[in-house]
């Protein structure tokens, strides 16, 4: 496979000085961060592995309603989900390997760990925002595109099969073509 797509992070895409780089207080306004467009999404970064020790990262995702995101997991990816506006149909494993979902709502939260399937679905136009373990925050640059627009009012960015397929190599993911839902 082909790393080809990802950004080189000494010649792709910078964004000096948005984020401080190094564990230290900072404050971002709205619409600030780091921004990317994945298909009609846009994701901001607002804080990196960069800043927690690669603890963890933090981010925002701009959604219009529409398909379910494919089906995937992550080897060592912690997510969570916290729905700021809109609504969410958010798609699982659970323990004991039973396909669930749970319609998420403003003020409601989910939580997947590393290594179980899922998949969502906006419902209606959404914000959320998400916890990652550090260094998956980079992903949705890695498969999107960076912006400086810090708004869904951009055309969509559709990445081709293998910027996507080298974008989950790198980030330790694996999509789940075969694999269907209960209410999807």
């Amino acid at each position: 496979m082909s790393f080809e797509y990802l950004i080189d992070p000494a010649k792709g895409p910078q964004w000096t000085g948005r984020l401080p780089g190094a564990p230290k207080p900072y404050v971002l306004r709205r619409g600030e961060g780091e921004t990317a467009m994945l298909f009609g999404d846009l994701f901001t970064v607002l804080l990196s592995g960069d800043e927690t020790e690669n603890q963890f990262g933090i981010i925002t995702a701009d959604s219009p309603a529409g398909d379910v995101i494919p089906t995937h997991s992550h080897n060592e990816t912690h997510e969570t989900f916290y729905v700021i506006e809109g609504k969410v149909r958010l798609f699982f494993e659970d323990e004991e390997g039973q396909k669930q979902s749970s319609l998420l709502a403003p003020g409601d939260f989910g939580f997947v760990p590393a290594g179980f399937a899922h998949a969502y679905q906006i419902v209606e136009d959404a914000r959320m925002m998400g916890t990652l373990s550090g260094g998956f925050e980079r992903f949705f640059q890695h498969m999107g595109t960076p912006t400086d627009h810090a708004t869904t009012d951009q055309p969509p960015f559709i990445p081709d099969f293998p910027r996507m397929q080298a974008a989950a190599q790198q980030h330790n993911m694996q999509f789940l073509p075969d694999y269907t839902w209960p209410n999807a």
